[in-house]
């Protein structure tokens, strides 16, 4: 008796495969299209002389010459360093303090650890009105200390030119120390616990564990978390228009916002893409060596 034949199984999985190009087309197209096609889009304003509307007048890179001596992108550019260092390196440090903190299995763990992570679910605008009440001389800490009967107390840091980027460190720092910990907790939990045991039979105190044994260990970790932190520094814009809206003057100006301002304040197009694309550099130089990071890891563990 003749054996039924059955469909070739290649047929089959061509047909699925159709089936799932055809689902995740619509979505490819668009991300082209919003994403890669305004980027390129981004780019050529870049070499115009385009203000409040497009023009296609090719000028070469007389904007970024013009970028780069502007006082205002200056200004940004040296806040951009100052924020991005102080904010990492504060999160990185109480990250790990955290982290270490509650890997001693105390009590309310899961209470405490709810606490540090409850900032990260907040957005930025609120964090940065929530901080600009805080730090209003006339509202918040100033005010609050004075009323305890230190008269002399002053804590103007948002409206003197010279700290006003300094409270945004403080914001950025209060709402991404938790998830940093978070991150740091799951690498301290997947170390094997015999490290442990072997350095403390050997008489190793316990921040001496930590800090020749464990954390060494951790170098992914800290790679992770500090990528993860200077993408936020790079794309903070909430933030600093919610808390100083880049004032006193310009003195707290990021370049985000000085994009947004010399686009849609100014009418500046082919400066503010010119703006845009320095940002969108600056990413790319620090994702992409991230990623070849992590799938050269993934080839060297697979084989």
């Amino acid at each position: 008796m003749a054996v039924p034949s059955h469909p070739p199984r290649r047929a089959s999985l061509s047909g699925w495969s159709f089936k799932s190009i055809m689902v995740l087309l619509p979505s490819v197209l668009l991300l082209l299209v919003v994403v890669y096609g305004f980027i390129a889009w981004t780019i050529g304003i870049s070499f115009t002389s385009s203000r409040f509307i497009a023009t296609f007048d090719f000028v070469g890179l007389q904007q970024y010459s013009k970028l780069w001596r502007t006082d205002r992108w200056l200004v940004a550019v040296d806040n951009l360093w100052v924020f991005s260092a102080l904010f990492i390196g504060l999160s990185v440090v109480a990250g790990v303090l955290l982290a270490i903190f509650l890997d001693q299995k105390i009590r309310l763990e899961n209470f405490i650890r709810s606490i540090y992570l409850y900032p990260m679910a907040i957005s930025f605008i609120v964090t940065g009105v929530a901080w600009k009440w805080i730090l209003n001389p006339s509202l918040g800490l100033e005010r609050f200390v004075r009323g305890l009967g230190f008269a002399d107390f002053t804590f103007d840091w948002l409206i003197n030119p010279d700290k006003a980027v300094y409270t945004l460190v403080i914001a950025a720092f209060w709402q991404s120390s938790g998830f940093i910990m978070a991150i740091f907790l799951s690498g301290l939990r997947g170390v094997d616990a015999e490290l442990f045991r072997a350095a403390r039979l050997e008489g190793a105190s316990l921040p001496r564990v930590y800090w020749s044994i464990v954390l060494p260990t951790l170098r992914p970790v800290f790679f992770s978390a500090i990528v993860i932190l200077l993408y936020q520094a790079l794309r903070s814009f909430d933030l600093v228009v919610a808390l100083t809206n880049g004032g006193p003057g310009f003195s707290s100006d990021l370049p985000t916002t000085f994009m947004y301002q010399y686009t849609f304040g100014r009418g500046q197009l082919a400066q503010g893409a010119a703006s845009a694309v320095m940002i969108t550099l600056t990413v790319v130089a620090i994702v992409v060596p991230y990623l070849y990071s992590e799938i050269r890891n993934e080839r060297l563990n697979a084989r």
